[in-house]
Parts: C-alpha cells; sequence; structure tokens
C-alpha cells in the first residue's frame, strides 16, 4: 500500500469565485501517494466515430493509492476513455481503437466490461447501475453470489446449488460498513434517497475482491452537499487501502481538495498533467476551455422600492407534491424584467415550486401570469400562456433520448404551439416543415455551441453539457415571455457552465423574466437580482445577491427572523 505524505502549495491560501461558480483553490492538503509503479497505463489511445477523431493519442496512469483526477469539457473525450478501458461493446461495435493499455505492466485488451471487471477494474457511474426491484444485497452480489451445495447439486451439478444467503449479507454489510453507509442490506433499491443509491454502487465495487482500479464519474453531481463531502472522505480512505482511482469530475474544488494529480483533456487530447499544489482552479479551467477563465456579466435591474416593475407571474400559497421536494405554502413574485433565483438545501423544496407551475406534479394555491390565472396541473397550458420549462432531470424528464437533436429541439413548440408544420387545409394532417426543422436546429447548435455530428445525431450520444444546450434550446425555441431552469449547470464542465449561464443572460437582456433554481449559490449570486431560498416547503427569506454569507446560511438553516 502507498504511503501517504501531506503536502502544502507554499503559496498562501485563496479562495474566491469566477464565472460558472468555480472556486479558486490554491493551496490545499491532500491525500499524496509515494510515487510506484502504476497499475495501470493507457498509451497513445486513439478512436475515430465516422472518421472524426474523438480521441488523439491520449496517455496517463494510475497508481496504486492514487487519486488521479480526469477533466475536461463535456466533448473533450473523457467517456470515450473510459468507455474503451472497460470495454464498452459501442468502441468495438465502430471499430476499435488505437493504441495500448497495460495492467501491472502487461498488456490488456477488454471486449466486454465483464473482462474488465474480471481484470480488477471497477466503475461508479453518474447514472445509477442499479435494479430498483432487488434488495441492496442481491445488487451488490449481482452476477457474483455466492452458492452453497445441497444434495441435488451433487447429484446435477452446479446448476441446482443454492444462494448462500447468509454470506451475500454478511459481504455486503462488510462492503456497507467500509463505505460508511448504514441502511439494513436487505432493504428494497426502490425508493432508498438518491445520495444512499450513489453509495451502494460503490459499495458494489468495494465488494469485488479482485479490485484494483476504480473509476468514479461524477459521483457527486446529485448528491447533496454534506453527502458529497462525505464521498470524498470514502475515495481517500479508498485509496489509503490501495485502490487506484481515476476521478471524473467537473467540481474543481472537490479535485483540490483529494487528488494527488490532475490530467486535463480538451479536444481529445491531454494538454497537461498538473500538480494540484502548484496551479490553481482558474489555471485548470482555462486549459480545459482554451481561453482565459471570465466571469460571465449579468444585466441586473432596479427591483426594489416603489418603482419596482409588476409582477409577470404571480405565486400564492402554492403546495405542490414533488417527492423528496414538497412545497408547503409558497408565496412569492417575479417581476417583468427580473432574474430571480431560488436556492436552498436538497430535500427542502427548491426544486418543486417550478415542477408545480409547470404542472407536473399535482399543486394547490393559485398562479397567475400578468393577472391571468393559470390552471394548474395542466402543462400545455403553462406552455399556452407563455412559460416554458428547463427540467433538472434532463435525460428523464427534458428529452428523448433515443431521437434526433433536431426533433428534440422542435417537439414542444410543434405539438403544443403548432409550429413547424406546413399549411394544409386539414389542421389535423399537418406535416412537419422538415426544411425550417433543419434550418432552425441548425441555428441553435451554432448559437448553443452544440457539440455534435449534425441535427440528426441521436441525443442519448452527447455528453451531458451539450444535452443540456439541447434543453435550453427547446425551451428557447417556445419563445417564451418567462423562462424556468432548474439546476441548469449540474453535472456539466466548466466551458458548458459559463456558455449556459451567457445565454440565460442573453434571453434576459432580450427581455425573457427567468426563474432560476440552483443548488450553486454562487451562479445564482453572479447572475440573479433576487434570491429566495427554501427552507422546510417554504420560502425562509428572499436576499439581494450581495447580502453576507451569514445570511444564506442561516435562511437555509431556517432561521428567517436573523437572516432576513
Amino acid at each position: 500500500m502507498a504511503a501517504a505524505t501531506p503536502i502544502g502549495c507554499g503559496r498562501g491560501a485563496a479562495v474566491s469565485c469566477i464565472g460558472a461558480g468555480v472556486r479558486i483553490v490554491t493551496c490545499t492538503s491532500v491525500y499524496h501517494p509515494r510515487v510506484t509503479a502504476p497499475v495501470l497505463e493507457l498509451r497513445a489511445i486513439a478512436k475515430r466515430y465516422e472518421g472524426n477523431p474523438v480521441l488523439k493519442g491520449v496517455s496517463l496512469t494510475a497508481a496504486a493509492g492514487e487519486i488521479h483526477a480526469l477533466v475536461g469539457e463535456n466533448g473533450a473525450g473523457k467517456s470515450t476513455l473510459m468507455n474503451i478501458l472497460f470495454g464498452m461493446p459501442v468502441i468495438r461495435e465502430t471499430g476499435g481503437y488505437e493504441g495500448e493499455i497495460l495492467l501491472d505492466g502487461k498488456p490488456a485488451r477488454f471486449d466486454s466490461p465483464q473482462q474488465a471487471m474480471a481484470a480488477g477494474l471497477g466503475m461508479v457511474h453518474q447514472e445509477f447501475m442499479l435494479l430498483p426491484g432487488f434488495a441492496v444485497a442481491e445488487n451488490i452480489k449481482l452476477n457474483r453470489e455466492p452458492t452453497r451445495r445441497g444434495l441435488l447439486s451433487r447429484v446435477a451439478g452446479r446448476k441446482l446449488e443454492t444462494l448462500d444467503r447468509a454470506r451475500m449479507g454478511a459481504d455486503t454489510r462488510a462492503a456497507l460498513d467500509r463505505v460508511g453507509l448504514s441502511i439494513d442490506e436487505w432493504a428494497l433499491v426502490a425508493g432508498l434517497p438518491v445520495g444512499h443509491l450513489q453509495f451502494v454502487e460503490i459499495a458494489r465495487e468495494v465488494d469485488r475482491s479482485r479490485a484494483r482500479v476504480v473509476i468514479f464519474d461524477e459521483p457527486t453531481a446529485v448528491l447533496t452537499e454534506s453527502e458529497a463531502r462525505e464521498m470524498l472522505r470514502v475515495m481517500r480512505d479508498l485509496a489509503r487501502g490501495g485502490l487506484a482511482i481515476l476521478f471524473i469530475t467537473h467540481r474543481l474544488d472537490e479535485i483540490f481538495e483529494v487528488a494527488s494529480r490532475i490530467t486535463v483533456l480538451r479536444d481529445g487530447e491531454v494538454v497537461a498533467t498538473l500538480d494540484p499544489a502548484r496551479t490553481s482552479a482558474v489555471h485548470v479551467a482555462e486549459l480545459m476551455v482554451g481561453r482565459p477563465a471570465k466571469v460571465a456579466a449579468a444585466h441586473v435591474v432596479q427591483t426594489h422600492g416603489a418603482d419596482a416593475p409588476a409582477p409577470v407571474l404571480s405565486v400564492r400559497d402554492l403546495a405542490v407534491a414533488m417527492p423528496g421536494e414538497r412545497v408547503d405554502g409558497v408565496t412569492l413574485e417575479l417581476r417583468r424584467g427580473e432574474i430571480l433565483g431560488i436556492g436552498g438545501l436538497a430535500g427542502q423544496g427548491k426544486t418543486g415550486i417550478a415542477n408545480g407551475i409547470m404542472g407536473l406534479y399535482p399543486a394547490t394555491g393559485s398562479v397567475a401570469v400578468e393577472g391571468r390565472p393559470l390552471p394548474l396541473g395542466d402543462p400545455r397550458a403553462a406552455i399556452r400562456a407563455g412559460l416554458a420549462f428547463v427540467s433538472e432531470d434532463r435525460r428523464g424528464v427534458g428529452l428523448l433520448l433515443d431521437e434526433s437533436i433536431e426533433l428534440n429541439m422542435v417537439l414542444t413548440a410543434l405539438e403544443v404551439q403548432g409550429r413547424f408544420l406546413r399549411k394544409f387545409p386539414i389542421s389535423g394532417l399537418r406535416l412537419a416543415n422538415r426544411k425550417a426543422v433543419r434550418a432552425h436546429a441548425q441555428a441553435m447548435i451554432r448559437r448553443l455551441d452544440v457539440r455534435c455530428t449534425g441535427p440528426a445525431q441521436q441525443v442519448r450520444r452527447l455528453s451531458g453539457g451539450n444535452q443540456q444546450k439541447v434543453c435550453l434550446a427547446r425551451a428557447m425555441t417556445q419563445e417564451p415571455r418567462i423562462l424556468l431552469v432548474s439546476e441548469p449547470t449540474r453535472g456539466i464542465d466548466v466551458g458548458a457552465k459559463a456558455r449556459v449561464l451567457e445565454v440565460l443572460t442573453e434571453l434576459h437582456l432580450a427581455g425573457v423574466s427567468l426563474i432560476i433554481t440552483s443548488s450553486e449559490l454562487v451562479e445564482l449570486r453572479s447572475i440573479c437580482d433576487r434570491i429566495a431560498i427554501v427552507h422546510a416547503g417554504r420560502i425562509a427569506a428572499v436576499l439581494p445577491p450581495d447580502a453576507p454569507d451569514a445570511a444564506f446560511g442561516l435562511a437555509m438553516a431556517g432561521e428567517q427572523d436573523l437572516a432576513s
């Protein structure tokens, strides 16, 4: 096992904010193993899709006891590199790859994830790979179930052996304890909180006795702040136990907290491998995007006092039955020409507000658009009233993953607003104007800088940041007067974050009023005119973006009187 040596930067400590909510960190004490022979080596890995180079000779190593961070914009090649390493079928089906993979100095080439796992590789995915109808133990031991011999199996062979449930439970308990999760090993996965699901995924990889290298792919993207801190602690403990960890994340502050090395990918190439003690988050962000990092400028209007603009959206005593994000009597106003932020801790109801206004969950109370009542529980009525919504769940709600970029961009406008249709006497028989759809999609791809092969590309094949841009394009296509955006930058890289925030600012300047719901308070403070903090399903305080940090902290804790 590699020994741990704390390192310091010798440059002082600095934490501040840049565009897209990046924290600048120049000093940290990270887990830094002494140099050992690499467990994993990737040498000159290259890959093309339909003639387009996606990876261009990528090389990196990972040693036992090391947390090696891999960062880059969405579309930089990180996912393709991990697909190659883990033997995903899509690589073989699209012509394979060039280059060499070595494990413990010996060449390895995997044609399936099963081969990769048998060789000692594991992966914790951003999207959960768990079976909801199975127990925790059944998920952790899936395809590796211990069995017992009985009378029938001694005669008929191993197929008639029975599950050794006692050993399954004991192994699972040990794995859960190792990652600090105290849930019952026989609890059903269905209904567990999101944070618990992520730790179950890690426990599954920990339980693999041959695991040597574990890939963590955006493991904290769906976690609360406290869960994310616990996740980083587990990663450090696993590294101290001798695992080599490849850590993929867009949260640069996490990298500086745990990584011993940082490799930056851009456009399919390694542009730098850095010691976190000798660099900063700003420098890493600049390497990722290939240009200096800059603060996204927001156009701020005066929204207080007697001269405040009239409300364009009024919400009174709104209650929303959204599981995990229940709203219990929210009253607020969105003023014309305003960007209103909604923040708060996970599970307190902040994401339920927009979902209730848009009719996606049962709701009571009243909502009015420019003084006209909006019926609750009717998404089409909300769209026709001039509202558009970008959901926090882009894969589950926001997109048709198996359809094209162009169809995803125009579908709502086509179905609800009757746009992009050819003229025909019988309205029910009108067909889509494919030429107009294609032209619009191409314009949106250019405007939002969607990294893709073209409008016909399947959305599933896009990176997370580019999928988010398609969601935003769909909302923009509706030409709304009011835009509600939930978690606009969750799980996307620094460059994509900056572009998304720039586009939201551009829409604001063009006259669209916005409600932005986000877990990233730094982002809300950089772009919003006012910020409503939600606690226990209600508005705890409405604060200006320059209010003291303590006021936001007190509001999130439910201390309304002290925060206001």
